[in-house]
């Protein structure tokens, strides 16, 4: 592992939390934040962010196990060497970013944005996403500082413009007080 001095990591994707050690060589449990579980195997290397701390991993085995990927790094050969970063986030870089399909985005460029109805009234901003499973829902923190949650559904939101930072939703009656 090699620390990194200069990375901006609102310029990376989050793509997995380390959850446990593996075995006593020095593997980890990491239970993705990622569509597709297997595009680990097709990566060279991480970025760990252990606190204030950015390291540098070079994988050197992946494994799958119940929908965690199983992570072994060069230069890290026992338990002991890696338990202490337990709950680091793993990171890539845009560049290293499975290609997005017509439509797709990834979450953390819709964090932040603006949320204007179809009526051109400011809502507030999206401050996280919640995946429930059956579908996503947007976080809001409203222009009043109350908080909105909003299906991503298709009769809810009606644009996503990642470039510009801009959601526009149409708001079904009963999800604003």
């Amino acid at each position: 592992m090699e620390k990194v001095l200069n990375l901006n990591l609102d310029d990376c994707l989050r793509v997995g939390t380390y959850v446990n050690t593996h075995g006593v060589r020095g593997d980890i449990k990491v239970y993705p934040h990622t569509d597709d579980i297997t595009r680990f195997s097709e990566l060279d290397y991480v970025y760990m962010k252990t606190g204030k701390d950015i390291f540098k991993c070079d994988i050197k085995t992946v494994k799958y196990h119940k929908n965690m990927a199983i992570l072994g790094f060069k230069g890290i050969d026992n338990i002991n060497d890696i338990e202490k970063y337990k709950g680091a986030d793993l990171f890539v870089t845009r560049d290293q970013a499975v290609p997005l399909d017509e439509g797709e985005y990834f979450i953390c460029d819709v964090i932040g944005a603006k949320v204007v109805t179809d009526n051109d009234e400011e809502l507030g901003l999206i401050k996280d996403v919640l995946q429930t499973g059956a579908n996503d829902v947007y976080v809001v923190t409203g222009t009043d500082g109350k908080e909105i949650l909003l299906p991503v559904i298709p009769d809810c939101v009606l644009d996503i413009n990642t470039d510009d930072k801009i959601v526009k939703v149409h708001v079904m009656p009963g999800l604003i007080d």
